[in-house]
């Protein structure tokens, strides 16, 4: 019953809307002056400030008054790599040293490096890890103590001193430990031929 009510509500009131609407004879009616105008509605819209900061205020561009230059160290003498290097190694002389600021903190200690077919690299590297009991992956699981890995799978590490190796620089075991402790991640390590 109320369903019936409702439609017919909505029947009658559209059928008045409509009756209103055919009744207009201009597209464009006057307004009725007898009609009150609406009450405006609320805004909805808030405008903020955002608060000011005020910043200090910018300081006069001066010239310094002392000039900082950074130079390159020297490579000390006897040492074939640069001064910027933290380790050299000198393949043709079966030497390594380690260095900082250009000088020689340690070295030459002697080295065995690459056999034939397993050549080591010459060029400039970073130190990319460090493992103090490294067994070798590739190798039957050779100890490959204090490593100190540079260029991928070669590594500074105590080795033989007359078996050549497989890529990697064999140290003495008191040199493989001063290199461990001594190399970090990210120093720069030159092999040169």
């Amino acid at each position: 019953m109320r369903t019936r009510t409702l439609i017919v509500s909505l029947t009658a009131a559209g059928a008045a809307l409509l009756s209103a609407c055919a009744t207009t004879t201009s597209a464009n009616p006057e307004p009725s002056t007898n009609t009150p105008e609406p009450p405006p509605r609320p805004s909805t819209t808030t405008t903020t400030t955002p608060p000011v900061t005020k910043l200090p205020p910018i300081p006069p561009i001066v010239e310094a008054e002392v000039t900082i230059t950074k130079t390159t160290p020297k490579p000390p003498p006897g040492v074939p790599c640069a001064g910027t290097a933290d380790a050299c190694i000198d393949l043709s002389a079966n030497r390594t040293w380690l260095l900082s600021d250009g000088e020689v903190t340690f070295g030459p200690a002697p080295i065995t490096h690459g056999r034939p077919g397993w050549e080591t690299p010459p060029g400039t590297f970073n130190v990319g890890w460090k493992d103090i009991d490294h067994l070798s992956s590739e190798f039957d699981n050779a100890p490959m103590p204090y490593s100190v890995f540079f260029n991928g799978g070669i590594a500074f590490h105590e080795g033989s001193l007359t078996d050549l190796s497989h890529g990697c620089i064999h140290l003495s075991n008191s040199a493989a430990r001063t290199y461990y402790e001594a190399l970090q991640v990210g120093d720069v390590v030159q092999v040169v031929s």
